[in-house]
């Protein structure tokens, strides 16, 4: 084998190799692409679990505002949200 076949040789597996790098890098970026989605599927029902909660405590405040409640029941409703 003569040094042009042996360049010829090094040009081609130097392609093929630079070839399969850039396919496993896809492959690794969609995976990690739908680990994201599946992540931030999980993450919704804990969202709006959350929204959920925040708006029962608003409905508290604004309930706190517009009544007019005594002392005692202004207190206990306070504290029932720092327990929260």
């Amino acid at each position: 084998m003569g040094p042009t076949s042996l360049m010829i040789v090094l040009i081609v597996l130097i392609a093929v190799l630079g070839r399969v790098m850039q396919e496993r890098y896809r492959a690794m970026a969609r995976l990690h692409a739908e680990e994201s989605i599946r992540h931030a599927a999980g993450d919704g029902g804990r969202a709006q679990d959350e929204v959920r909660q925040l708006k029962e405590r608003v409905a508290v405040l604004e309930r706190l505002i517009t009544d007019s409640h005594g002392r005692a029941d202004l207190e206990r409703q306070i504290e029932q949200l720092r327990d929260r």
